[in-house]
């Protein structure tokens, strides 16, 4: 069995804290998840995180207008510089204060940050593909001027268009305007007015006018004027001494009881969104301030908005609840809704086909995410209490899961409904379950009982209880065979249970101390369990014998808490497995509890093969090795752990409604003095039933590690120095277009390249060439002309080569869907907008020939009126009186000609 597994993607969080930001292109939206970076692909409907990590929670990020770097910055002012298009971190650095605000230029030049009071402009460091040597800077951050006014922290930062100025917005109530360089005749201005903390400010689009939002719902609209126009009367004659910055608009958003928590200005569109502490978001058009929507995220706090580039698309996230959303205000609908769990996810399931993941939580909320998007597709919320383990059945699509309420739950996966609920004839919590192979029945146990409940799948009545344990329950398990039922206990046994004959198998298999968690291997052969004092002991389930015990105390244990007067190889917290799970081929065990660390062990030999990492955050709890002394005040209090912002932070921000009783305070204070870190931890395992990655429900999330983790966009197999794009034209020019577009592949950040050799190729070598196509390429061309269709007019090219595609890897394609998925969703957008494209020009040539055809009509019948008017007047002409007269039976008609006309003369008629 390969080993190598590597950190996949992060699901389970889509939001912790930070700002939001969208890509230049407006594809793509970049969400802070504790200490990573979640890239949400909005067009493709997909989603990955990147593989950097800082060493606490990131406080701010920022891409440059070219949109391939990104400056993300944690809490403690440490810097990493990404490549985004290909996920690597080129630069570290850290500042010397916590960083508040960051802002890139629109040139892309330089970026300003705010430290604290502080504010300073650096200039954006070279990678190695914009230099001319290739290679990495020895000192790439370059401090190029400092600022300092502002008596309080920085909130926000923002350009003018032209990147010579900025404005700072400070908690001191003011807002100031900045130039980057010395300019003559401007000095840095104050602007101030407002009576609490400025919360942003911006430029208008013409950079005539200075828009600023109050923490009290106050708008600010200022511009550089005398006194006179800031009274609305203009003077013919103004005093140019007079000449500054005016407020000549107030609004006010009145909100009752409610604070502005976040804001966003697109100048282009002077669209303003605001949102604020009770989940209401509502946007206005400036300078009329005319509101065009208010609507409500959720009840708590709307901490960060994000605009599109376009002001199409509005991103709202909020941190308390863990939530994040998309929303398209012209069309009033939501592009992207997810949401995090409430609280810690405490289970895990795969579905059958390895597409699906299922966790569980404390907040007795039930979530189903896809794992090849990375959404979440589906909430249960029917559990009235924590869920406490979940099953899913390998026959049929059927969900099993128990929770504190006392009840079990069948779910159809298919219709997304819960069909069967079971419950005891007493009240009980039940703590985990089990199912057999046929999904006729589940079996449930309870820390409140001694005693294991059967139902009937189909008819939900209660079978049998069988007896035995004396002591509660830990956990449950059948074998892959559906022979025999498992069952753990705290009284330090292990029962074996014919379930069919009612009786136990052999007898109870002793422990050396209490049992915490069991797993059967995929064969039936082996049974593995995990106890208290942390070791594996391995059972063969046929002869009910031990055969070896492995003492992994040392393995798992890693990190100390805050509070703990041990250190991190002494505490007896984390020296025991909680979870542990085999292998898809049983070749393995995976382990994991209340430590940073997982450990895959080898069956035969049992030797530790790989020690992966949860988490390397130090805002976990657990984390650290050592604690640092300097950091321990003289009562023992640790200094992290005390709330240092006391009085200055907002009310609903110290409330802590936690504590018992804290809803009942009434005009107590119901504050909480201490800071609460979450302790990191795994709480659930589980192998993909492919073998090919395995899942994790941890602090952090839920993590994915798998064996396929390369890159969909950039291929790095046989990627040497002389694949460039020289050699490629050259390529091309030599007319190896295969090699040519292949080299255009590797290089897949050059989409013109890719272009230019996609363009050249001739429709008769394209049967040829796809044949030839390596496989790894299919999906990356299947995209490629998702995008030309949209945006090349060679509608004929783009249909032949997807002709090609289909028939030589079709069946291919159809038996990888889930892989494909997002590139035949492209492809068929792009058809459909070829096939829309084509039948509007249909219609309107329709109606232009109908036009056409009219007209030639028309001027048909004016040239044979004009020929029966000529012939009437040369029959006129034809007397030689000049009166020709016209006898029928109808009437006569006379017609008079001139005597001064000409016979070949015609006047026409009056």
């Amino acid at each position: 069995m390969k080993t190598d597994f590597k950190f996949s993607n992060l699901l389970g969080t889509v939001y912790r804290k930070g700002n939001l930001l969208f890509t230049p292109d407006g594809d793509s939206l970049l969400s802070p998840v504790g200490n990573r970076v979640s890239v949400f692909n909005l067009t493709r409907n997909s989603s990955y995180t990147l593989p950097f990590a800082h060493r606490k929670n990131i406080n701010c990020i920022d891409l440059n207008p070219q949109g391939n770097l990104l400056l993300s910055i944690d809490e403690d002012g440490r810097a990493i510089l990404t490549i985004v298009p290909r996920r690597i971190s080129v630069y570290h650095f850290s500042f010397k204060a916590p960083v508040t605000a960051l802002a890139f230029s629109p040139s892309g030049q330089h970026f300003v940050i705010g430290l604290g009071r502080k504010i300073q402009a650096w200039r954006t460091p070279s990678t190695p593909d914009t230099n001319g040597n290739s290679e990495l800077e020895f000192a790439p951050f370059v401090l190029h001027r400092e600022y300092g006014g502002h008596f309080d922290d920085v909130q926000n930062l923002s350009w003018s268009r032209d990147s010579r100025f900025f404005v700072s917005a400070s908690k001191d109530i003011t807002a100031r305007i900045w130039s980057l360089d010395p300019e003559e005749g401007f000095e840095p201005t104050v602007l101030s007015g407002h009576r609490e903390g400025v919360k942003n400010a911006w430029f208008s689009s013409d950079q005539e006018s200075v828009y600023t939002v109050s923490q009290d719902g106050a708008l600010f609209k200022w511009e550089y004027v005398t006194s006179s126009r800031q009274n609305g009367v203009d003077n013919e004659m103004p005093d140019l001494h007079e000449e500054r910055w005016r407020i000549i608009q107030r609004e006010y958003f009145l909100q009752n009881n409610a604070r502005l928590k976040s804001a966003s200005f697109h100048a282009s569109s002077n669209l303003l969104t605001v949102g604020f502490s009770t989940g209401l978001f509502s946007l206005y058009e400036l300078p009329s301030f005319t509101n065009i929507h208010t609507l409500s995220l959720a009840s708590s706090p709307i901490s960060c908005i994000a605009t599109s580039p376009d002001g199409a698309w509005l991103a709202l996230g909020s941190s308390k609840t863990g939530q994040l959303l998309v929303w398209e205000h012209a069309s009033e609908s939501h592009i992207l809704k997810q949401s995090s769990h409430l609280d810690t996810m405490t289970t895990l399931a795969y579905s059958s086909d390895s597409t699906r993941i299922i966790t569980g939580s404390d907040d007795g909320l039930i979530k189903i995410w896809d794992v090849r998007s990375g959404f979440h597709i589906a909430t249960f919320t029917e559990h009235s209490s924590a869920i406490t383990s979940s099953r899913y059945s390998k026959r049929g699509s059927i969900l099993f899961t128990s929770s504190l309420d006392g009840s079990i739950r069948a779910w159809d996966m298919l219709r997304y409904r819960n069909f069967r609920t079971f419950t005891a004839p007493t009240r009980l919590s039940f703590t985990d379950l089990a199912i057999d192979p046929s999904a006729e029945i589940v079996c449930a146990a309870s820390h409140d009982s001694f005693d294991i409940h059967l139902w009937n799948v189909q008819t939900g009545q209660l079978l049998d209880r069988l007896s035995g344990h004396e002591g509660p329950i830990a956990t449950l398990a059948f074998t892959p065979d559906g022979s025999i039922l498992a069952s753990g206990s705290w009284d330090r046994t292990i029962r074996l249970w014919s379930i069919f004959s009612r009786t136990q198998t052999s007898e109870p298999l002793q422990l050396t101390s209490d049992l915490l968690c069991i797993a059967i291997r995929p064969d039936s052969s082996q049974l593995a369990a995990a106890t208290l004092d942390g070791q594996l002991t391995f059972w063969t389930l046929s002869t009910s014998t031990q055969f070896s015990v492995l003492d992994a105390r040392r393995d798992v244990s890693g990190g100390r808490l805050l509070t703990s007067r041990r250190t991190a190889a002494n505490s007896p917290e984390t020296k025991q497995f909680t979870t542990i799970t085999y292998s898809a081929d049983g070749s393995c065990i995976l382990a994991a509890g209340n430590s940073k660390y997982i450990c895959l062990y080898a069956v035969s030999t049992l030797t530790l093969v790989k020690k992966f990492t949860v988490s390397v955050n130090l805002s976990l709890d657990g984390t650290q090795e050592f604690l640092n002394s300097s950091a321990i005040l003289s009562n023992g209090m640790p200094r992290d752990m005390i709330d240092t912002d006391g009085e200055a932070s907002d009310l609903e921000d110290r409330i802590d409604r936690s504590l018992p009783g804290a809803r009942r305070t009434g005009n107590r204070d119901a504050a909480s003095r201490q800071v609460k870190r979450p302790k990191v931890r795994v709480t659930s395992l589980e192998f993909s039933p492919t073998g090919r990655g395995f899942c994790a429900a941890s602090s952090e999330g839920l993590l994915i590690y798998s064996l396929d983790t390369q890159l969909a966009d950039f291929d790095p197999f046989e990627l040497d120095i002389d694949v460039t794009p020289q050699n490629t034209r050259t390529v091309l020019a030599g007319k190896e277009y295969l090699k040519a577009l292949v080299m255009a592949f590797r290089l897949s950040d050059n989409k013109a390249l890719i272009k230019e050799c996609y363009e050249a190729i001739p429709y008769q070598t394209m049967p040829l060439l796809v044949r030839d196509l390596p496989r790894v390429y299919v999906g990356r061309l299947l995209r490629l002309l998702g995008e030309q269709m949209d945006e090349s007019p060679h509608l004929e090219f783009h249909l032949r080569w997807l002709k090609e595609v289909l028939c030589v890897h079709g069946r291919w394609i159809k038996e990888n869907q889930n892989t494909f998925g997002a590139d035949l969703r492209s492809v068929l957008r792009g058809v459909d907008g070829v096939g829309r494209m084509v039948r509007r020009l249909a219609e309107r040539n329709s109606w232009e020939i109908e036009f056409l055809i009219r007209q030639r009509e028309m001027s048909q019948w004016d040239a044979s009126s004009t020929n029966k008017s000529m012939a009437i007047a040369n029959s006129h002409g034809a007397n030689g009186n000049g009166d020709a007269k016209i006898d029928g039976a109808n009437g006569t008609a006379r017609s008079e000609m001139d005597d001064d006309a000409s016979e070949d003369e015609w006047i026409g008629l009056k």
